[in-house]
């Protein structure tokens, strides 16, 4: 029988090299790593029987590390090595799911004895695949029963080829779901292509779904592809497909019905080979009454309903999806590190986010931006400050002028250009053609605005 395998987490590196060293001696297949951050990135790689983590480390600390894996759907054994002053906080992460702590300074045989028994207790669980697949876990962060139910449906989903339709309100990572879908099925290697229905006006929409042919409109001097061919054989994402209009809708039922379509000027039908995945925050029951929205439509493409939940139905997931947004921003604005600490997550946790997932994740990047170091209770009231400031309504009196309301107007939108600037240039480190990148405008729109702003 092959040996079971450890994985020791520890920011002293001598002592993980002497624990790990011992646990070989033991009859185990050691590992070790040296922050709780790389301890994840080895899950991607291969399974462990068993983790013996230190619990206080810069960064990812132990406790967040047992929260990550379990959040991912890892049922692995955790043992956390603690010293005197902690064992209270290694008796809450206990309750919290891990399956053993020890104490400082350790002995050879308690070691290899609780290690042991911890593998035989993994063992002997049997458990069924979590309702939160691990295999998601870096994309669909949560584990409250809500969103371990979305997430059970999201693995199902993922193992068909049929339609599939995500409802919930905006920010509640509906496109996260959907990318999910994609990526752990059969067509990952294939293209992902996602329209943003709501974006695009009724003729535009359609050429862009399903392309044209050269000579088909004045200015179509070549033929272009649409997104329905760009996917190929792999997914084609519809967001907000209940703003589309009812002439649209009729082509798409064609399409759902009969695989195949016409570009714009064509001749001859072509046939679909993606899978399609819509998305919608709307509710299209009411529309179909209304009769703005096809009933069979919706029959079509609501083969697999996803609700991806609220985070005011989850509010328990805040903490761990703070901290794993804190870990990718600070990644990308390059400051890979920085970490929240607990208060600073304890105060996030009981914020309302009416925009969710999405607003959660915009806060947790300017706190990123903004800070120095880690970032504390301090940094986080200072910002939810700021944002209770911007969504004060503004006391205008009845005796204003015109004039000066348009003046207050007019400084409000210099104020919030000037706020947008400054994050561009903060994101992107002082880089102006990445800041333009962010901001979505060219470099010389950029100088402009900065001139104007001088």
């Amino acid at each position: 029988m092959a040996a079971s395998r450890v994985l020791v987490v520890d920011d002293d590196a001598p002592l993980g090299t002497v624990l790990a060293g011992l646990l070989r001696q033991g009859g185990f297949d050691a590992d070790v790593v040296t922050s709780g951050e790389e301890g994840l990135r080895r899950f991607d790689e291969a399974p462990y029987d068993a983790v013996l983590t230190d619990l206080r480390m810069p960064g990812m600390d132990g406790v967040a590390l047992l929260e990550r894996l379990r959040a991912r759907g890892e049922e692995v054994p955790v043992v956390l090595l603690s010293a005197h002053g902690t064992l209270e906080i290694a008796v809450e992460a206990m309750k919290r799911g891990a399956t053993d702590f020890l104490t400082k300074p350790f002995d050879r045989e308690e070691i290899l004895a609780t290690l042991s028994k911890a593998v035989e207790l993994g063992r002997a669980a049997e458990r069924r695949p979590p309702p939160l697949p691990a295999r998601l876990g870096r994309m669909v962060v949560g584990a409250s029963p809500a969103m371990r139910a979305s997430a059970d449906l999201i693995g199902r989903a993922a193992a068909t080829t049929a339609h599939v339709l995500i409802r919930g309100e905006s920010g509640t990572g509906k496109e996260v779901a959907a990318r999910a879908i994609h990526a752990q099925g059969p067509r990952a290697e294939e293209p992902f292509v996602a329209v943003s229905c709501a974006a695009l006006p009724e003729h535009l929409l359609e050429s862009e779904l399903f392309g044209y042919e050269k000579g088909a409109f004045t200015g179509a001097a070549v033929r272009k592809p649409g997104r329905v061919e760009l996917a190929a054989s792999g997914t084609l994402f519809l967001d907000e497909i209940g703003d589309v209009s009812l002439a649209v809708q009729v082509k798409l039922l064609r399409l759902l019905q009969e695989h195949e379509y016409q570009p714009l000027g064509g001749t001859q039908l072509r046939r679909m080979e993606a899978r399609i995945i819509a998305a919608t925050h709307r509710d299209l029951e009411a529309l179909v009454a209304e009769g703005s929205f096809r009933e069979d439509l919706l029959y079509r493409l609501d083969v697999i309903p996803i609700v991806m939940p609220p985070l005011r139905e989850r509010p328990e997931d805040i903490p761990v999806l703070a901290r794993d947004l804190c870990e990718r921003l600070a990644a990308q604005n390059g400051v890979a590190g920085r970490r929240l600490e607990d208060d600073a997550v304890a105060l996030l946790a009981g914020q309302p986010f009416p925009g969710n997932v999405r607003e959660l994740s915009n806060l947790v990047e300017r706190l990123i931006v903004f800070s120095d170091g880690d970032i504390g209770v301090a940094d986080v009231e200072r910002e939810l400050a700021r944002r209770r400031e911007q969504k004060r309504p503004s006391s205008t009196s009845p005796s204003s002028s015109p004039s000066s309301s348009t003046t207050s107007l007019a400084e409000r939108r210099a104020e919030a250009d000037r706020q947008a600037l400054a994050d561009a240039l903060a994101r992107a480190g002082g880089n102006r053609t990445q800041a333009a990148r962010l901001l979505g405008i060219s470099r010389r729109q950029l100088y402009n605005l900065m001139d104007s702003m001088t």
